[in-house]
């Protein structure tokens, strides 16, 4: 669970890129200790990736966070990098990883621009799966975001992800109460768009639907899981 993108700097010579990965730095050991709100929910969108991914299959995961995706599903391909672009979660993510050693499975600290570029031996033509989980509605400017972070995935490769879509709820969440946590530091800025303005921005990069799902169990379920495929 990162928060990719390269904007410009500001004024100040901080970017907002800058100000994400500070937030997640300083929230990374709490968030590492978060319980997953809807369990059951969580393991139905592994087994759905499981059942998408093949043994010899390379796979790029954006946003990666402290590892615990990465680590349940590294063992099913041939290798697996994930990023993310605040340090502290990728601290966390080679420790768990050290107490789980997984063949294949690395971690790297990089932001969109760079991810492709985080592998030693970046695979020709691109990964063949580019996973994005829990990111898409932290990036500042999505239509560009996607333009930049499509790229290390090769013709024919699936990009997979879940993605919250705040524009779905109460709209005091998004026009109140996350406005309010974000100047007590307590929330990252994010983008309250709906379904269909996530799915049409997927197309505009040439991306071919797949699959559109929810996999919640608890109440109303805002977090949209999509299968596209990159022509």
């Amino acid at each position: 669970m990162s928060r990719l993108s390269r904007p410009a700097a500001s004024a100040s010579g901080v970017t907002p890129l800058t100000a994400q990965a500070r937030f997640w730095n300083r929230i990374a050991r709490k968030y590492a200790a978060d319980a997953i709100a809807d369990l059951p929910g969580y393991e139905a969108t592994l087994d759905r990736v499981r059942a998408l991914l093949q043994p010899q299959q390379t796979v790029l995961e954006l946003g990666c966070g402290t590892g615990s995706t990465a680590l349940r599903l590294a063992p099913q391909v041939r290798s697996y990098l994930g990023t993310d672009l605040a340090p502290e979660m990728i601290t966390i993510a080679r420790e768990r990883l050290a107490l789980q050693p997984t063949p294949g499975l690395r971690f790297a600290v990089a932001d969109a621009a760079d991810a492709a570029d985080a592998a030693p031996q970046r695979p020709a033509p691109g990964f063949d799966a580019l996973l994005a989980f829990n990111l898409l509605h932290l990036l500042p400017d999505l239509d560009a975001s996607l333009a930049q972070l499509l790229k290390p995935l090769k013709s024919g490769g699936l990009f997979i992800s879940k993605t919250a879509c705040v524009g779905e709820m109460n709209p005091l969440i998004p026009w109140l109460a996350i406005p309010v946590a974000r100047v007590l530091g307590k929330a990252p800025p994010v983008r309250a768009f709906k379904a269909p303005t996530l799915v049409a921005a997927l197309e505009r990069q040439g991306l071919q639907i797949e699959a559109e799902e929810r996999h919640g169990t608890k109440g109303k379920d805002i977090r949209i899981f999509v299968v596209a495929r990159k022509p």
